[in-house]
């Protein structure tokens, strides 16, 4: 039987073959230790030997820093150097640095590519980094670059594509490794060794059954303390979460994060392994969707500061003038009582006040809403305690700033009907905006519409428009005006 620091040694590269791995470049002048990014003063270094075309200094600067940190360099400088940058260091624009890019970034330096030199980088990537690459490409370049590709790794690619974008078939990747549970330890141990096409990097081994249905797991730390002789059905772990491929990475993030997954084995219909996600996508994942529910939310399009201006200008003007006319609503509101405000001109002056506050309220209910429905943690099992929940805040919250602007603008003005007035129009609009802030996006979830695209539009709509009703037909009502 083959000792245990034997087995250990089996799993590992020979020390004086294996590649040194790459080092961040954290000691180096380049960057700011305090932060680890790129120091303005190199940034300024590599684009004034740009400017000079000196691209041997551009190269000896750029050459010791990690992948990553090229890609942040493409970003901090002018965008029309970044062409520029990318052939001074031609050797060193692998695909480790064409999956740390910027999407947009890496699009325009794409386009500067022959379809073979990009077919090249894409076969030096992980299956879902050379289809993120590929897939923002016209049909005709895709086309293009994959007849370049090697037979195996174009139809890997061609696969992932077919499946829509941000599902877990696109995210997924190819390389992993599968063995029968028949085999024991020590096969599985002499299989490593002895295969020299198998993935470098992994954490788990899957175990399959004869029609390739994933049936357990076994983690690399079981199999090296595990004696030889011992069947991979003995250990392996049997529960274990599978991914769908048309699962959407959102809820593959979910599940990631409520399961402490480190990576899960991916189906197709038929629930054959077709794949793994590992962590590391779903880092990237969780905070794409995060930053893009509170892009959303504020109607800033994808907030990419990389993002070509005309299409920023598009996405922003779109929920303005859209913003335009829910103010054109609020606006005839107030011209309904324009009489009473001409009577009593104070009310034009406090009015802002109660709408205001009721959108601040609003806002905040609402982020909290658009977070739980995102998370799963808001639910049809929950959703009546969450409203009444929101609805005590919300009247809490209104009795508290009700009593405060009553009291003070009673005093100020001399005029403590006008402070019951608007103290009023406090609580009532603060309870319109925690009933909005909640109803409106669980609503627009229930028809299948992302609540963190328009939901903002109509809490905001509902507060402007209930604050100046309350607030002036209260006065109305009570002779104020």
């Amino acid at each position: 039987m083959e000792r245990d620091d034997d087995i250990i040694d089996s799993l590992l590269p020979d020390v004086d073959d294996a590649p040194a791995p790459a080092e961040p470049s954290r000691n180096s002048e380049s960057l700011d230790e305090e932060d680890n990014t790129l120091r303005p003063s190199f940034v300024r270094r590599v684009a004034e030997a740009l400017e000079a075309g000196d691209d041997e200094t551009v190269y000896n600067l750029v050459e010791p820093l990690h992948p990553a940190d090229i890609a942040d360099l493409f970003e901090l400088i002018d965008q029309d150097d970044r062409v520029k940058l990318a052939r001074a260091i031609n050797d060193l624009m692998g695909g480790e640095v064409l999956a740390e890019l910027n999407d947009h970034v890496r699009e325009l330096l794409v386009e500067e590519l022959e379809p073979e030199e990009v077919a090249d980088l894409a076969e030096q990537m992980e299956t879902d980094d050379a289809v993120a690459l590929i897939e923002d490409l016209d049909e005709e370049d895709q086309q293009a670059v994959l007849a370049e590709m090697e037979p195996e790794d174009r139809a890997a690619i061609e696969s992932a594509l077919s499946y829509p974008e941000e599902t877990a078939g696109r995210l997924m990747s190819r390389d992993l490794i599968a063995v029968p549970e028949a085999m024991t330890v020590g096969d599985l141990i002499d299989y490593l060794r002895r295969d020299d096409e198998l993935p470098t990097e992994f954490w788990e081994v899957f175990i399959v059954d004869h029609k390739h249905h994933p049936v357990g797991t076994c983690s690399l730390s079981w199999i090296l303390r595990a004696p030889r002789s011992v069947p991979l059905a003995d250990v392996m772990k049997r529960d274990q979460t599978l991914i769908p491929v048309s699962m959407d990475q959102e809820e593959v993030a979910l599940r990631f994060q409520k399961y402490a997954l480190i990576s899960a084995a991916v189906v197709d219909e038929s629930g054959r392994l077709v794949g793994q996600i590992t962590v590391d996508d779903i880092v990237h994942i969780i905070q794409e969707e995060a930053s893009e529910d509170i892009l959303r939310l504020s109607g800033a399009g994808d907030g990419d500061i990389n993002e070509p201006i005309l299409l920023t200008v598009r996405t922003r003007l779109t929920w303005l003038v859209v913003n335009l006319g829910t103010a054109l609503v609020a606006a005839s509101v107030v011209g309904m009582f324009q009489g009473a405000i001409a009577r009593f001109a104070l009310l034009a002056v406090l009015m802002p006040i109660v709408s205001g506050m009721g959108g601040n309220a609003g806002t905040q209910t609402l982020a909290v809403v658009v977070r739980a429905i995102a998370t799963n943690q808001l639910t049809s099992s929950n959703t009546i305690r969450m409203i009444l929940r929101e609805l005590r805040i919300a009247a809490t919250n209104g009795a508290a700033l009700g009593i405060l602007i009553g009291l003070g603008t009673g005093l100020l003005f001399a005029n403590p009907l006008l402070g019951a007035v608007i103290g009023s129009a406090m609580v009532i609009n603060n309870l319109v905006a925690g009933l909005a802030g909640i109803l409106v996006p669980v609503t627009l979830d229930r028809l299948k519409v992302d609540p963190a695209v328009s939901s903002a539009v109509f809490v905001t709509m509902a507060t402007d428009v209930m604050g100046f009703f309350s607030f002036l037909g209260l006065a109305v009502l009570s002779g104020l005006a």
